[in-house]
Formats: structure tokens, sequence, C-alpha cells
């Protein structure tokens, strides 16, 4: 074997196979901080905003892992001295929060979701201080809240100074509030409420609270109650820049397991001329190789080369790798790259065995069509009304004419999408009819309006959907 090949084995290897750690907490290995995500792990951030892919469970389950917040501490020190604990997420915990049935069931009840979250918070404290609280069920803890605000006040007192005694801050984080409801309004009554409650922590200068949403949440009227100006103040976004995933990409090469490790690390080493550092059984790229310079370039250009294609009109494939798998807003997605360089790196083992470099052009192609698929698998759980209003486009070309577009969706549909054929949240604005629609499609990215009014779909979205572009990647059949 080569060791061309042994690259390209060794990089298949090293990247995941699953494009979602569904909540689990990450290898230490794994865990990669881009400059522009320190900001939202610091206590004074209380809103931190990200698309799908972006990061905002990763950073939920690393944050509750006392392990990693230690391995974390040297960019945000406050966490070496912070306990968390979470206040709703993707895997159920009743003990910790109520499911989305507990949910709907207390608001039935009567009970408003900024006393359900309130209980979340009080329970929290209660057991962090071993007060007495009624736990059982989540009715009675809510019930209880509700009907004893002086105590309330007292146990949030008291938590503040028992974790002032320790020297500590206590930390609440939630994620996943796209599943305590499949109605926008009622979402949005829930999300406000929250927002309300971690405002109410604000007073408290030992207890923290952290709420990570989806883009499409907080553009709504999630945030028009007095003094939400507060905690928007505190916002930050998780984005990741091309210098930030091919930062990650060598981070995770580097801290592959076995010899596919000690291979990837070999050819960093080879290339810069010095070897990654270890820090507690991790190993720790250069701040050059975390930015966008000659080395980061370098680096990728032993694996691809320098050209997509015979020559310099192809493209730059360290460019084109990550600006093809970018969305109608410009961005990508971790995830999405990091599937595609698996890809690439497993096509080229299977097609291009003779190839001077590990990732041929052409598998990077595929790799794209791979990670475009996935992205759409990922739309699909998260906005399954994408999935069935993308369907009907299957072959088109584009750019188009919206009119030829809304017309297919016509003949699919009727003059407008019926809210209640859906089984999750339906378009934010499908009370504008088809024209609702394109907008929230823009507004995911997913949608590109020209400036001669054409709609054009980036590679990400456009591949997996099966639309076609002259000249473009192929799109998946």
């Amino acid at each position: 074997m080569t060791d061309t090949q042994k690259i390209r084995e060794a990089i298949a290897q090293a990247l995941p196979l699953t494009t979602s750690s569904h909540g689990e907490t990450p290898d230490a290995r794994e865990v990669y901080l881009p400059p522009a995500h320190v900001k939202a792990l610091r206590l004074e951030c209380n809103l931190v905003i990200g698309a799908r892919g972006v990061g905002k469970s990763f950073w939920t389950a690393a944050l509750g892992s006392t392990s990693l917040r230690a391995l974390l501490k040297n960019s945000v020190s406050e966490l070496e001295y912070t306990d968390v604990t979470t206040g709703f997420a993707k895997t159920e915990n009743p003990s910790e929060y109520p499911d989305k049935e507990t949910f709907a069931q207390l608001m039935e009840g009567g009970y408003t979701p900024y006393e359900i979250w309130r209980s979340v918070v009080v329970r929290w404290l209660a057991v962090t201080t071993k007060s007495t609280f009624p736990k059982e069920e989540w009715r009675q803890s809510v019930a209880w809240v509700k009907q004893n605000p002086e105590p309330v006040a007292k146990l949030l007192q008291n938590a503040n100074n028992f974790f002032l005694q320790q020297q500590r801050f206590g930390l609440i984080v939630f994620d996943a509030l796209d599943l305590t409801s499949d109605n926008w309004e009622t979402m949005d009554v829930i999300v406000r409420d929250l927002l309300r409650v971690t405002l109410w922590l604000k007073s408290f200068t030992r207890l923290h609270a952290k709420v990570f949403l989806r883009e499409d949440q907080a553009e709504r009227t999630v945030t028009n109650f007095p003094d939400a100006s507060k905690l928007l103040a505190t916002k930050a976004e998780l984005t990741w820049a091309p210098h930030d995933l091919h930062g990650l990409l060598w981070h995770m090469f580097c801290n592959s397991v076995g010899a596919d490790g000690e291979y990837l690390r070999g050819v960093y080493e080879k290339t810069l001329g010095v070897a990654p550092r270890s820090e507690s059984g991790v190993f720790l790229i250069s701040d050059e190789v975390q930015r966008d310079t000659a080395s980061q370039r370098g680096l990728f250009e032993v694996l691809a080369g320098a050209w997509m294609g015979k020559d310099r009109r192809r493209g730059v494939p360290y460019v084109w790798s990550v600006s093809h798998l970018a969305d109608a807003r410009g961005r990508t997605s971790p995830r999405s790259f990091l599937a595609a360089m698996r890809q690439a790196a497993e096509d080229s083992l299977e097609k291009y065995p003779a190839h001077p470099y590990a990732l041929h052009y052409e598998s990077i192609k595929r790799g794209v069509q791979k990670a475009s698929e996935i992205r759409v698998q990922e739309m699909a759980e998260d906005y399954p009304w994408v999935t069935r209003v993308m369907e009907p486009l299957k072959g088109f070309t584009v750019p188009c004419e919206f009119a030829t577009i809304e017309a297919a969706w016509i003949v699919a549909f009727g003059p407008v999408l019926d809210a209640s054929t859906l089984n999750k949240l339906p378009p934010q604005h499908i009370g504008r009819g088809w024209e609702g629609v394109h907008k929230d499609l823009e507004r995911l990215g997913i949608f590109e309006t020209k400036k001669d009014g054409r709609i054009n779909l980036p590679d990400l979205y456009r591949v997996g959907f099966g639309l076609g572009r002259r000249g473009g990647v192929k799109p998946v059949k």
C-alpha cells in the first residue's frame, strides 16, 4: 500500500461516520473551540443563536461534562468553577425537566410556560442545596412554585449564597426548544417565557442561564417583553469561518486513534516541521493551523493538490471544498464539511488508487453530493415541510423564475399548503401563501434570489433535492 493510500484510509477512519452526537457527551478529542464560539460559552452570554449542525447541542453536552469543562478552561476560565445542569435538551430527563407531552399537559392544566420554567430552575437549585421541595411529579413542583412566591425567592437567594460560599457558579442550559411544541404561536410563548426566566436569574450574581435557539425561533417575537435588551446584549452566534472548518479538520486528524492518528500526525509534522502539542491526552494544533494562513492552506494542498482539475481554471480545493458546501447565506456547517471530506477519501480510495494526492478533485465533488444528501435528511428532521415542497421541484434546472416554482407547487398542493397535513412546525409564514413559503426557504438558506429575480439553490441543497444547474455538481438521483 502506498503512502497516499494510507492517508486516504486514515482520513476515512479519522472522521465520524455519523453527523450528529444526538446529545451524547463528546469525546475530549472531538472538542475544538473556534474563536467565534468562545463568547457563546462564557457565563454572561445568555442567548446563543445557531443554524442546524453548527454546535448548539454539541456545546450543550460539552458544558454538562465536568471533564470537558476542565478542558475548556484555558479559553473560558470561569468554567473551571461552574456547576452545570440541563434545563431542556434532546435527551429526555424527566427528573430535571418535563418532556413535550408533560409540558403540554401542564399548560392544558392552566399553568403558564413561565411558571413551568421557573419550577425547572427551582427544582435544580433545591436539589443542589438539599432544600425541601416537592419533586415527585412536575404538576406538584409547578403548583408549589406558583403558590409560594416568598419561599421561592428565599430558595434562590439561599442558592446564590451557597454558590458564593463555595466560590463557584451555577449554570442551567436549555437546548432543542423546537421539541417543546408543534405550533409556532405556542412555541413563541414557551421560548419568550423561558427568556423571561433567564432575565429573572440575572439578578443573582452566582446563577446563570444559557439558551440555545435556532435562527428561525430567534427571529420571531420571543424578545418582545420589558428589558429583553439585557439578554440581547449578551447574544452570541455560532458561526464557522472557512479557516475554522479547516482547523477542525486537522484537529480531528491529529486526534484520531491508533495507527491512523500516528500517520496523520506524521503528515502534519512533515509538512510544517513541528509536531502537534499534546496536553491531557489531546493533541493541539498550532495557532497557524487554526487560521487562514500559508500553513493551513499548505496542509490541505498536501491532501488535495493545488487545483480542482488539471489547471487553475477549475478552482482551488482549499477554497472549493468549503464554498460549495455553503448555504444560500454563505454558511458551511462542520457536519457537512466533515461528511464531504470522509466521502472524498473513501471515493478516492475506491476510484482513483493511482492518483498522486489523497483526495481526488472528482471525489471532492462526490463528497459534496454526499454532504448534500445528509443535509437534506437533516432538514427533513427539523423541517419536514421543506422536503414536501421541494419534491415537486426535482429535475428542475436553476436558476429559474419563481413563477415556475409556484406553478409546480399549485399543481402539487393547490393554492396554499395545508398546515393540518404537516406533523411538525409548518412554514412560519404559511399564512402568506406560496410567497410566504418562498421567504421561509430564503431564511433557511435554501433559496437564493438573484439580482434578476430568479431563484437559485446552493449546491448544498440543490444536489440533495435533485435539481440541476449547468456546469454544476450533479444532483443526487
